[in-house]
């Protein structure tokens, strides 16, 4: 006969090999298995010529393409700008997700919508020379639209194969205040420390006295722009995304090698 003892022993394994699964999914960080360099590039809408950069030391992510989320159906719009990159240089390809709103129209959300997004982020993974095997996400999703989001980020790591990594952009509310994202199925969620709005003050107030995200997911990377230089103590294991409102060009590139984040 089983006992009471035994049955609340062998309740405390069952939820410490549970925890310690979870752990490891919440852990895995498939940039780091495919050995990103520590300094991504972000290549917005516009001419970037990149083959002078050491793909030893730099990666790019790049805008493929924005989706904007209208009352019915998905408006597509790819990039325009040529991008030239070395051919051994490790990609992001980049999806900026929009919500077109007017007073009378807002997006359903409905799953055929979630379904056409999902279709056109894949397709991300195959332009030109094949060579994006990473996917970035980048959604400023209000709160009504969380759950929406969520289940698209979750039937995107379903149909991605296993080793494709999968980011995604976070405002810094989000990842100071805000656990929403908590269990998302990414390999990170890249804290936006610029424009900052509101709440710039406070986000660089806490960087600068050492404190750090709460969002785990957020402790794997930074997001910073070229222009706002950031007093705070940089985690040498985290990866820096880099924006920069211009074409990047040797001059920028010095910018970063003169250590303008500190």
């Amino acid at each position: 006969m089983t006992t009471t003892s035994e049955i609340f022993i062998a309740t405390v394994l069952s939820l410490a090999i549970l925890s310690g699964c979870k752990s490891k999914v919440q852990t895995r960080n498939r940039l780091n298995e495919k050995q990103f360099p520590a300094t991504i590039l972000w290549a917005w809408e516009r001419p970037e010529d990149l083959e002078f950069l050491d793909s030893r030391r730099f990666g790019v992510a790049f805008l493929a393409q924005t989706l904007t989320l209208k009352n019915q159906g998905v408006m597509f719009s790819p990039r325009h700008q040529p991008l030239k990159v070395p051919p051994e240089m490790k990609l992001i390809a980049v999806t900026r997700i929009e919500s077109q709103k007017t007073t009378d129209q807002r997006p359903s959300l409905s799953p055929a919508q979630r379904e056409q997004l999902v279709k056109l982020i894949l397709q991300t993974l195959e332009l030109d020379r094949a060579y994006s095997i990473a996917i970035q996400v980048d959604f400023d999703a209000l709160s009504s639209e969380r759950d929406f989001y969520r289940a698209l980020l979750q039937d995107l790591r379903a149909k991605l194969p296993d080793d494709v990594p999968l980011s995604m952009t976070a405002l810094a509310s989000f990842c100071a205040g805000d656990r929403w994202l908590a269990d998302l199925p990414v390999d990170e969620a890249v804290p936006m420390i610029f424009r900052l709005g509101a709440d710039d003050r406070t986000i660089k107030d806490m960087l600068a006295a050492g404190d750090d995200f709460r969002e785990p997911l957020c402790q794997r990377s930074y997001g910073v722009a070229i222009d706002e230089p950031l007093e705070m103590k940089r985690d040498a294991s985290r990866r820096v995304y880099v924006f920069n409102n211009h074409s990047w060009n040797e001059s920028s590139i010095g910018a970063l090698n003169d250590g303008w984040l500190k």
